[in-house]
């Protein structure tokens, strides 16, 4: 142990000893008490996401949203995803393109902030960043409600919870046997279509029956949309309207290829002069070809879910009760990009001789061109015969959990055992070649660069090909145990004096493998790589809850962990509710927070050169210089260079894992007001607020262009002053300041004969949303615009910050008749605006309307139906390169208007 190491034991020691001390008394004097407790009054009393405590649900003193599985039914919901993006608290990213299917991101504080709960436990992570779960795998049949605590840094689960904690709370039991089939039928032509089915059946009551056994299966898919069929969303038109025109580029990839050769580095081709060849490729700048983002990929991902939950229960004796749950869930994800391009291998580049029938003005029909004089030809050759390159992406979740509960010498008490495997394989799917194999096929003519191939072109390329092999594996587990206790002590003033007390542990491992095929497959920009890591967390916290008057209630949690590579680290959080008059009540909290980084930040894979590219394109700012910067293709390329190799062009780098990265500390606290205008009517104002340190988080990519002399280091160069790799690992950064006002409203129209009229309101005003890169630098805001915002999720797009995001929702019921009518709404957004062409502007706000109706008059049967998108409204239009299309694709859907109709049968 180092002396740091040491300081850090030694300083932690003493507060540890003195909350086990605080603990043994309080429960010494709870025995002590036990004689003295009046009988408990009979009332029903549950456990609120955020306490360990029993109590009545409208006593919680925390900002507790509470959203129960008929509002998802009501709103047309298919998955958990579409309750993410429609949280107002939520800056979750639009699931449609992500391989690690749906995260949750509270307060924009990153997915590794958010604490994601199954029943009050938690699950094992997404496998890969072994940092966040991946909802697609709860299987959303199961979900009675979803409790989501919208303050951070719980002290009951754990002080990573810096954003807030989601806990999703399945049904108990269930009698009978319930189908459900639900279909989304896309208005315009292409994919998006969804389907879903569940089949629900139990047995059982456990208190007629003293047990009960139930479970669930729910199937969903929804087919691909191709980028193609949403042309509209990303026309050539379009981008060039907003600063982003597709012809600015020169070179690069394409269908027919470009190319240079050794005595002359200025790309050129054939056929430039007769308009390149439609569809795959565009017109682009001196005479070359740019190929047309718009044949290839997907608007939105095919996705497969098919999710399971059973659960059996039974009684000991009146006062204890035995449970097991078991869950799974499966995902396959079929991400796509562009075609694959033939690249260097060990430093050859592709090159194309004159001997090939397929060099200009030889006998394959490629147009000649003068000034070649048989030189061998390099060539930037995207392969368009197999259309978009494809990989499947497969996760594999599942989740055994055994508790005991019940009360025991007037304590009530839970115990359990939580055991998750979350395994994730990656495959090349369709489209993927070895890379030396396309060098050899263009040497020896049986490739053609200029266009389709010929059928030995399509059976070489069938030789070379890596359909269905696969290239990463990965696996992350969970094992943990809790106890937790709580009972009254005595009686105040305002009521019970209630103490609760816990202890857990677990431990996390994960591995990551990326197999030895992916150094063949150039294009996938990737070597063979090996991470793993584990960490054993233990815990102890207490909680006691203060009623001091009836109007007055202080409760006070501290959470003690000890981590196996960090040490320990202590976190209190106290919260108060005071109800000043029945009409009004006022409540607030404060805590502390400290996040160790994820086994991948710290353990996983560490590769000496490039592991992928940037997800924009830039300027070299040395080989392509003069340019605004941050703006790609402002510059002009240095003679010697391709300017389409250093200009416009996605660029290498290095992300992955640091060994040096401490945790991260937060302090946060809100202040809020429920109150009851009329019987009808309520709202309720919370003003939240965190501070976070030493953020774990990965560098802006547009940071190092904007300022690349600060960061010339992180250039990593070849001899040759080509750039080997953008290092671009995780780091410990400066800090960040978030803060906001939460706003929620209802109201019910007085019952008239028209039926039952209710109005509501739930939405989040941003006041600050502040970034600082690093300690001692100026803190930049990123409050509605595309600021520096960088916090660790695994998606390369910005964290959307908006001013307003809200949702509205008018319900209307009658009889057998239920009708809803819900509006989501964001804010303007300033654009990136960092475009070649002199060009500002701002994405307008977004308004997406959804009408749902619900009939139950057929007996045992539910239908609704509705649509979403009512209007049809374009998602917002932005000219920010980290977006390939031209709309803002990671916050709104390019589906369109839709159609949603479900139906479910109940038997008895």
């Amino acid at each position: 142990m180092n002396k740091s190491e040491r300081s850090v034991e030694h300083r932690s020691a003493q507060p540890r000893l003195l909350l086990t001390a605080i603990t043994i008394a309080v429960m010494t004097l709870a025995n002590q008490a036990a004689a003295q407790q009046a009988e408990e009054a009979p009332m029903t009393r549950i456990e609120v996401t955020g306490s360990s405590i029993k109590r009545l649900a409208t006593e919680a003193s925390l900002p507790v949203s509470t959203v129960k599985a008929e509002d998802l039914v009501k709103q047309g919901m298919t998955t958990l995803a579409d309750l993410m993006m429609a949280l107002p608290q939520s800056a979750s990213l639009l699931p449609s393109n992500a391989g690690s299917g749906t995260n949750i991101n509270l307060r924009g504080l990153g997915v590794n902030r958010t604490l994601v709960l199954l029943n009050g436990r938690r699950l094992a992570n997404e496998a890969i960043a072994d940092g966040y779960a991946n909802l697609d795998v709860i299987p959303m049949s199961a979900i009675s409600r979803v409790e989501i605590l919208r303050d951070g840094a719980s002290s009951i689960y754990g002080s990573d919870a810096i954003g807030g904690v989601v806990n999703f709370i399945t049904r108990t039991s269930y009698e009978g046997l319930e189908l459900t089939a639900q279909a989304v039928e896309v208005g315009r032509r292409g994919g998006g279509d969804e389907q879903r089915a569940t089949v629900t059946w139990g047995k059982g009551n456990l208190e007629r029956d003293g047990w009960s056994v139930w479970g669930t299966l729910d199937a969903h898919q929804r087919s691909a949309l191709a980028a193609r069929d949403r042309a509209n969303l990303s026309s050539n038109e379009l981008l060039t309207s907003i600063g982003r025109s597709p012809t600015l580029g020169t070179g690069g990839n394409a269908t027919p290829a470009n190319f240079t050769t050794a005595a002359n580095k200025t790309a050129r081709n054939p056929y430039a002069a007769t308009g390149c060849q439609a569809p795959y490729s565009i017109v682009g700048k001196a005479s070359t070809c740019v190929l047309d983002a718009n044949e290839y990929g997907n608007a939105l991902y095919e996705n497969q879910q098919v999710t399971f939950y059973a659960r059996a229960s039974k009684k000991l004796g009146e006062d204890h009760t035995v449970s097991i749950d078991y869950s799974r869930g499966e995902e396959h994800i079929i991400g796509t990009r562009n075609p694959t391009n033939a690249l260097a291998v060990n430093g050859v580049q592709p090159a194309l001789p004159s001997t090939s029938k397929w060099y200009p003005g030889n006998a394959g029909g490629v147009p000649a061109m003068s000034g070649l004089n048989g030189a061998t030809l390099i060539p930037t050759w995207a392969v368009a015969d197999y259309g978009a390159a494809a990989t499947k992406d497969v996760q594999l979740n599942q989740r055994v959990a055994i508790s005991l509960e019940g009360v025991a010498q007037g304590w009530d008490y839970k115990t359990g055992l939580v055991i998750g495997i979350s395994n994730r394989d990656n495959y090349y799917d369709n489209g993927y070649f070895t890379g030396q194999g396309l060098l050899d096929g263009l040497k020896n003519g049986q490739l053609n660069p200029f266009g389709l191939q010929d059928a030995a072109g399509l059976a070489y390329l069938k030789s070379i090909n890596v359909d269905g092999q696969k290239n990463r594996e990965s696996k992350s587990t969970y094992t943990g145990i809790d106890f937790t206790a709580s009972r009254p002590l005595m009686e105040l003033a305002g009521g019970s004096l209630a103490l609760a007390v816990g202890a857990d542990f677990h431990r996390d491992t994960t591995e990551d493998r990326k197999l030895a095929i992916v150094s063949q497959v150039t294009y996938a920009n990737a070597s063979p790589s090996f991470g793993e890591g584990g960490r054993n967390v233990a815990a102890l916290f207490a909680e006691l809850d203060v009623p001091i008057t009836k109007k007055l209630d202080i409760n006070v949690a501290v959470r003690d962990d000890h981590f196996s590579d960090f040490g320990n680290t202590i976190n209190p959080k106290v919260s108060f509710r005071y109800e000043a008059t029945k009409q009004l009540m006022f409540r607030g909290s404060a805590n502390t927070g400290f996040r160790a980084p994820t086994l991948f930040d710290r353990y996983g894979y560490r590769l000496p050169g490039a592991t992928g590219l940037t997800s924009a394109k830039w300027d070299d700012p040395v080989l392509c210089p003069g340019g605004r910067p941050g703006v790609a293709g402002s510059g002009t390329a240095l003679p010697g260079y391709v300017s389409s190799a250093v200009c416009n062009v996605q660029l290498p780098k290095q992300t992955g894992s640091n060994a040096d990265v401490q945790p991260e500390k937060s302090k946060g606290y809100t202040f809020g007001t429920v109150f009851e205008p009329t019987k009808s009517s309520m709202v309720s104002i919370d003003y939240w607020n965190i501070r976070m340190t030493d953020m774990l988080a990965n560098l802006p990519e547009q940071v190092y262009f904007l300022d690349p002399v600060k960061y010339a280091a992180d250039f990593v160069r070849n001899a040759d002053g080509t750039i080997n790799y953008i290092r671009n690992t995780i780091e410990n950064l400066g800090g960040q300041k978030a803060a906001g006002i939460d706003i929620s409203a209802s109201y019910a129209f007085p019952r008239s004969s028209y039926g039952d009229f209710k109005l509501s309101l739930d939405t989040t005003y941003l006041t600050q949303f502040d970034n600082q890169l690093d300690n001692g630098s100026p803190y930049v805001s990123n409050v509605g615009r595309f600021g520096l915002a960088s916090n660790g999720t695994t998606s390369s797009f910005p964290i959307i910050t908006y001013r307003w995001k809200g949702t509205a929702k008018l319900n209307w019921a009658m009889g057998n008749w239920n009708s809803t009518l819900t509006q989501n709404f964001t804010s303007k957004y300033e654009d990136q605006n960092l475009v070649a062409q002199q060009y500002w502007r701002d994405i307008n706000s977004y308004k997406n309307w959804a009408w749902t109706t619900t009939y139950s008059g057929i007996k045992n049967m539910q239908i609704t139906a509705g649509v979403t998108n009512l209007f049809d409204s374009k998602p917002p239009v932005t000219n920010s390169s980290q977006y390939s299309f031209g709309y803002l694709s990671s916050a709104a859907s390019p589906i369109g208007r839709a159609f949603n109709v479900r139906a479910t049968y109940k038997f008895y």
